[in-house]
């Protein structure tokens, strides 16, 4: 009886999940013509009261060395959470050296002058701790993550101090890690995604250092220990950095923890980062990736975005959320569910010290390459050329604001939204006016900025796939130019 009663509730917790996945938050206004006798349902309110959010506020120190505290402090669980931001990342790294930044944080873990990588993983384990760190070729900072039980903080940042001020680079670890990364990057350059999007950021950014998706491979063969020693010595300082903090500890504990593990840190030269001006492409362009044989067609098409503390940030959100940010928006309910051209089609955008991109994208059989660009163009013309309807504008804010409110249940969450606030300089009350913000968006300004942003004469098109078979197509669009994949040494 027990077996039969689990077994019914599996049923029916399947049924109810079903359900509640069937229901995109759109309607018949949002889609194509050729849907509007399909009744969108899901239209759930979102309470008032979401759009008045308070926010704890973090509570802030810094160490007699530089080093600056934020903590966001919450009881319910026994754990901590910490994320040390270092200014620098790969939009620091040498001109002739980018992917400097990213090998070194990849090292950190690979052994210190007092425990090796094993030790360390160990020590860690037993602790039930957890440490990792990273940076992109274009990020703007270094990214360390430690987290584990409270009653053990002290022991996981004694660990974790003496890998991000000590690290060895041990030579043979360095070598393994290169071979690792060329074997990886030869399996990615097989996968049509992986060249649209390298090819992609070249044409929107040029040698700006935002264009690298991965570094050179010439750069990272010739990196040598001295090297992360030397980015090391620069970068990794307490002056240079901020520690942002989530979980069951007081804020006077955290800074006598911090102060044991870190106190003695030398300070270093401040670290500012300076990049060449950036300008939109000066023309529009289409370029294709020739993969002879090629069942599919990778499609790319967008252009230079927005910075994160750009005033449009908002409309743009709002926009890249009917145009293309789920499977209730225009792209996806007219080039999958209306004609069936493809699994998934989105569209993005992103923004960070430098403008990012903004780009609709999708992988689409060969055959139907020339249905998914008429659509895919349409789509774009039409967000910039008409005003969205009323209930498009609703239904779009609604996701965004329960999407956020949903978010801050969890910890990463608040943590990440703290390091966007203080990376980005943004206003205290920032993310309390986030519900604001999003209702204020009008059609009128959803309009403005695809407009701007999807500007038909700065347009890239980038297509992987089967040139003898999507040529002509692209001719179409403009002159097609020819582009090679990333050889070994190239930018």
């Amino acid at each position: 009886m027990k077996s039969l009663i689990r077994v019914l509730g599996a049923a029916l917790l399947l049924w109810t999940t079903l359900c509640v996945a069937q229901q995109p938050a759109t309607q018949e206004s949002a889609a194509p013509d050729s849907l509007k006798g399909v009744q969108l349902k899901g239209k759930a309110p979102v309470n008032p009261n979401t759009l008045r959010v308070v926010l704890p506020r973090a509570q802030e120190a810094t160490l007699s060395n530089g080093l600056r505290v934020a903590l966001l402090e919450d009881h319910k669980l026994p754990t901590f959470s910490l994320q040390l931001l270092l200014t620098g990342g790969g939009l620091d790294d040498p001109a002739n050296q980018h992917g400097l930044a990213m090998v070194t944080a990849s090292l950190l873990r690979e052994g210190t002058t007092q425990r090796t990588s094993r030790q360390i993983a160990e020590q860690l384990a037993t602790l039930g701790g957890a440490f990792s760190a990273g940076a992109s070729p274009s990020s703007g900072e270094t990214s360390i993550g430690i987290g584990g039980l409270s009653e053990n903080a002290d022991k996981i940042l004694a660990i974790a101090a003496d890998v991000v001020r000590n690290p060895a680079f041990p030579e043979a670890e360095l070598a393994k890690y290169k071979a690792r990364f060329v074997a990886q990057l030869q399996q990615q350059r097989t996968q049509p995604g992986f060249l649209a999007q390298e090819e992609f950021m070249r044409a929107v950014y040029g040698t700006h250092p935002g264009s690298y998706v991965v570094p050179p491979e010439a750069v990272l063969r010739n990196l040598t220990r001295a090297d992360l020693a030397s980015y090391h010595k620069a970068h990794f300082t307490p002056n240079n950095g901020i520690v942002l903090a989530y979980g069951d500890l007081k804020l006077a504990d955290l800074v006598q923890k911090l102060e044991r593990a870190f106190g003695d840190w030398p300070k270093g030269d401040a670290r500012t980062i300076s990049l060449p001006e950036l300008k939109p492409p000066a023309k529009a362009r289409v370029l294709l990736v020739d993969r002879p044989g090629s069942v599919q067609t990778s499609l790319w098409l967008g252009g230079l975005g927005i910075e994160r503390r750009n005033d449009d940030y908002f409309a743009v959100l709002v926009m890249n959320h009917i145009l293309g940010g789920g499977p209730a928006s225009r792209l996806f309910i007219n080039l999958r569910e209306d004609k069936g051209y493809t699994y998934g089609v989105y569209s993005f955008f992103n923004g960070s010290r430098f403008p990012g991109v903004m780009l609709a994208s999708t992988d689409v059989r060969t055959q139907v390459t020339d249905g998914a660009m008429q659509e895919l163009m349409a789509e774009l013309r039409r967000i910039g050329s008409e005003a969205v309807s009323d209930d498009e504008l609703k239904n779009a804010k609604r996701a965004l604001v329960g999407g956020f409110a949903l978010s801050l249940e969890s910890p990463q969450t608040l943590i990440s939204n703290l390091a966007t606030q203080k990376i980005y300089n943004l206003p205290a009350d920032y993310w309390d006016t986030y519900p604001q913000r999003v209702d204020a968006i009008t059609a009128a300004d959803v309009q403005r900025v695809a407009k701007k942003y999807y500007d038909p004469s700065r347009l890239q098109i980038v297509a992987v796939g089967d040139g003898a078979s999507v040529k002509k197509v692209l001719e179409k669009y403009g002159t097609v130019e020819t582009a090679a994949p990333a050889a070994a040494g190239a930018p």
